[in-house]
C-alpha cells in the first residue's frame, strides 16, 4: 500500500499542485505562531515543551484515523487516508514554477526577471546578481527543497507509524525555520530544540538523498565531493546534499567562502589564493545548463526511491 499510496500522491500532485499558501498549511503556520507566543519565555525548556505539544496535536489524530481504519480492516478508506497525507506533506510541485520561470527567463536572457523570482522564492536580496549566481542559488534551493519536500518525507512514511511519521518530518521542518529563521527569533533559546530535534529527525534522510544523488549521476565525484567539502558548509544537511549533488552534476556550487580550500566559512578571508585547485570544489561553473541538469538529477533519483519503494513493497508481500 505504501508505494501506490505515494504514485497516487505523486499523479494528483502533478495533475493539481498543492499551493504552498493553501488553508491547511496557513491553520498550521497559525497554530506554530499561537505554541510560540504562549510558550515562549525564552528557555531552551520551553521550545521543547512546545515542540511535543505541536507534534503530538497534529500527530496523534493522524496515527489514530490511520490506526482504526486498519484495525477494522477499512482497506480503501486506510488507503486513501494514507494517499491524503501524503498529497499534503509532499511538495514537489510547490515552488517547482519559480524554478521554471528562472530557467526561462535566463534562456531568454532576461536577468533582471529571474532576480525578481529568484528574490521572491529565496527571500534575498539578489541586486547585481549574474547569470552563474542566479543559476547556483536557484539549483541549491531546488535540491534542498526537493530534498525536504520529497525525499525526506518518502523516508519517514516507510515507519511504522507511516502518516504520522510524514507529518512530523513536514512539521518538525517547518518548526525548524519558523522558531530559528524570522528577525526576532534568530539567537534565541525558544528556536534551539526545533533546529537540534529537525537536525536528528533529517540525519539519515540527508544521506539517503546524497547517495540517491551519488547514484543517478556522477558516483565518483559526487562522494568525493561529500566526504571531502561537506563540512566548509556551516549547516552540515545543507552541505552533504549540495556537496553531493553538485558532484553528481559536474556543477561546482556553494558560496565563494564554501569553495574555499581548506578553511570553514568564518576563516574564509585567511584563503591562500595560491592553492591548489584539487584543494577546490570539483566540477564547472554553474551556468543556464546546470538548470537542465538538476531537473534530470532530481527526476532520475525521484525513479530510483521509486523503484527501491516498489521493490521493498514486493517483497513485503512475498514475505
Amino acid at each position: 500500500m505504501t508505494f501506490f499510496s505515494i504514485l497516487c500522491a505523486l499523479l494528483i500532485e502533478q495533475l493539481k499542485p498543492l499551493r504552498a499558501d493553501n488553508q491547511i498549511y496557513a491553520e498550521i503556520k497559525r497554530f506554530a505562531m499561537k505554541i510560540e507566543s504562549w510558550f515562549n519565555a525564552g528557555q531552551v525548556s520551553h521550545g521543547r515543551l512546545g515542540w511535543f505539544l505541536m507534534m503530538a496535536a497534529l500527530m496523534v489524530p493522524t496515527a489514530v484515523i490511520y490506526g482504526v481504519l486498519v484495525y477494522y480492516r477499512f482497506v480503501f478508506a486506510a488507503f486513501a487516508w494514507n494517499v491524503l497525507i501524503v498529497y499534503l506533506t509532499l511538495g514537489f510541485r510547490h515552488y517547482s514554477h519559480y524554478f521554471t520561470s528562472i530557467q526561462f527567463a535566463l534562456n531568454a536572457g532576461d536577468e533582471a526577471t529571474a532576480r525578481t523570482l529568484l528574490a521572491e522564492w529565496a527571500r534575498i536580496d539578489t541586486v547585481g546578481m549574474d547569470t552563474a549566481e542566479i543559476a547556483r542559488i536557484a539549483v541549491e534551493k531546488s535540491l534542498i527543497t526537493t530534498h525536504r519536500n520529497v525525499f525526506g518525507v518518502f523516508f519517514w512514511f516507510l515507519m511504522p507509524l507511516g502518516p504520522a511519521c510524514a507529518v512530523m518530518y513536514r512539521v518538525s521542518e517547518y518548526l525548524a525555520r519558523a522558531w530559528n529563521e524570522p528577525d526576532h527569533m534568530r539567537n534565541e533559546a525558544f528556536g534551539q530544540f526545533a533546529a537540534r530535534a529537525f537536525y536528528w529527525i533529517d540525519w539519515i534522510p540527508v544521506r539517503l538523498t546524497a547517495i540517491a544523488f551519488a547514484v543517478v549521476g556522477n558516483f565518483e565525484d559526487a562522494i568525493y565531493a561529500w566526504r571531502n567539502f561537506a563540512n566548509r558548509w556551516t549547516d552540515e544537511s545543507k552541505g552533504i546534499i549540495l556537496a553531493a549533488g553538485g558532484g553528481a552534476m559536474g556543477v561546482r556550487l556553494g558560496s565563494p567562502a564554501e569553495n574555499a580550500p581548506h578553511v570553514l566559512p568564518a576563516d574564509a578571508a585567511t584563503v591562500d589564493s595560491t592553492a591548489s585547485e584539487d584543494d577546490m570544489l570539483p566540477g564547472d561553473e554553474p551556468s543556464v545548463r546546470a538548470l537542465q541538469s538538476t531537473v534530470g538529477l532530481v527526476w532520475r533519483a525521484l525513479l530510483l526511491w521509486m523503484l527501491l519503494l516498489l521493490l521493498l513493497s514486493g517483497a513485503v508481500l512475498l514475505g
